[in-house]
């Protein structure tokens, strides 16, 4: 499939590439896919073949990849960490499965992702680093003429998430979120009763999303050799944040010992956005989407505990409130949607689904195993399309942003102690000067980095 991309410069991508410029021919040159290749047996043609790089290889990339294993005419090129284990562990399980596939058996390693996107046999990059990290990889990733899967958040910040919305169209690639809960059947079975208004109008939802981030605590430790934590850092600008391992979790080879938990830079306000990035990143997604609101939002955001407030609540230009609270009565702690209309109500979580009426829908509810969720086969498929037919998936970039942006004025109105309005048509605070300030709208890179695609307002 012939795509139409738009050439950019070195100097166009935003950030100092000096050391990459010096090495840029190191490792590329030697290795280019086959023009056509086998997978048990059965010839994949050229036309049919997506090529993906992996960027960060965590717990998330790796799932991503037992996930991207399931679609028909997919090979896995390079792959990218900053940590040389997480590297190595990721080139074992890519040459295993392409050894058991019976495809031509290489995965080529780099520390640094820019050296990885020069390459012209890669069509598309997954990306699966902190938060911090999305909206850079991303937009070099666009740049350099990749389609690209982002696990959500779409990124740290609001402004961030705009840049990276504008460089997927001025790039004309595809991105596809790693929103797997829109390819999930429960899900898409609410999104259609909500939207064909068996519940009538929606007055009111409840999501349970879970706690917001903390201040950074974490005692300092050394740095492995195995790690390069100022690569890690990145474009973060702040001096408390040092490194932990529970920030970047300890993996061995022999013994083979994978990650004990889930990164916890995510838990905290220097380095991520706590629960209502990591789950409200699905949860306020789906809902969303349910009452047509992908690519919009609330006006009005009202912190928990303002003026007495028991919950988060968001307004909507068209009357419908939307809460952080317990979305069922024998299960408050869980993450799931509850959606309330004038003839009736829904719920819906991971692995559970009730209306309260039953001839509507039946009661259904399983165990979902831990990680189950992580390895979305379907989901990755809709990119897979999406690539070969040049059409935006269900999961696009506008959807993303919207769901970035209302996650994180959530915690921009919480951190100020007070209701913060905004207009999802001009992306605006109004004259709101101190939302604007608020470092998650924006804040400014550590040198040399700097962020394409970059505008503010007030």
């Amino acid at each position: 499939m012939e795509k139409k991309v738009k050439k950019t410069s070195v100097s166009e991508k935003g950030m100092s590439r000096r050391d990459f410029l010096a090495t840029a021919a190191t490792g590329i040159a030697g290795f280019m896919i086959l023009p056509s290749f086998t997978v048990d047996g059965v010839r994949v043609a050229p036309s049919d073949r997506v090529v993906l790089g992996f960027v960060g290889l965590g717990q998330q990339g790796c799932s991503d990849f037992r996930s991207f294993t399931g679609c028909p005419g997919v090979q896995v090129a390079a792959c990218c960490d900053v940590d040389s284990i997480k590297r190595e562990r990721f080139r074992r399980y890519v040459t295993k499965w392409q050894k058991e596939k019976s495809m031509p058996v290489r995965c080529d390693v780099y520390e640094e992702y820019e050296r990885m996107l020069e390459r012209k046999d890669i069509d598309a990059i997954e990306i699966a680093t902190p938060d911090h990290w999305h909206a850079l990889v991303a937009i070099h990733s666009l740049q350099a003429g990749k389609d690209v899967y982002l696990q959500k958040p779409l990124a740290y910040t609001i402004t961030e998430g705009l840049a990276v919305q504008r460089a997927v169209r001025a790039n004309n690639r595809i991105l596809q979120m790693g929103s797997q809960q829109r390819s999930s059947q429960e899900f898409i079975t609410a999104i259609q009763l909500v939207r064909s208004g068996a519940l009538g109008d929606i007055k009111e939802i409840w999501c349970r999303v879970g706690d917001p981030p903390k201040p950074f605590d974490l005692p300092e430790m050394p740095v492995p050799d195995n790690l390069n934590f100022n690569l890690w850092l990145g474009p973060l600008n702040n001096p408390k944040i040092h490194y932990h391992t529970d920030i970047c979790p300890v993996v061995t080879l022999d013994p083979d010992q994978n990650e004990k938990l889930w990164g916890a830079w995510r838990w905290y306000e220097e380095t991520g956005n706590g629960y209502p990035a990591d789950w409200g990143a699905h949860m306020y997604d789906i809902a969303q989407a349910a009452i047509g609101m992908d690519g919009l939002g609330p006006v009005e955001f009202i912190p928990k505990g303002y003026n007495g407030a028991e919950w988060l609540t968001m307004k909507y230009a068209n009357g419908i409130i939307m809460q952080e609270r317990p979305y069922r009565e024998d299960n408050a702690g869980a993450q799931g949607i509850k959606f309330i209309g004038d003839k009736g109500w829904l719920k819906v979580a991971r692995g559970y689904i009730e209306c309260s009426d039953s001839k509507l829908l039946k009661k259904q509810q399983e165990e979902v195993a831990a990680g189950q969720y992580e390895v979305s086969s379907p989901h990755m498929q809709h990119f897979i399309d999406g690539i070969r037919e040049h059409k935006d998936p269900n999961a696009p970039v506008e959807y993303g942003c919207s769901t970035n942006t209302l996650c994180c004025i959530t915690n921009i109105a919480r951190e100020l102690k007070r209701p913060v309005k905004w207009n999802p048509a001009t992306l605006s605070f109004g004259d709101d000067k101190e939302a604007f300030a608020h470092r998650l709208y924006y804040y400014e890179y550590r040198r040399p980095y700097t962020l394409p695609y970059l505008e503010r307002r007030g």
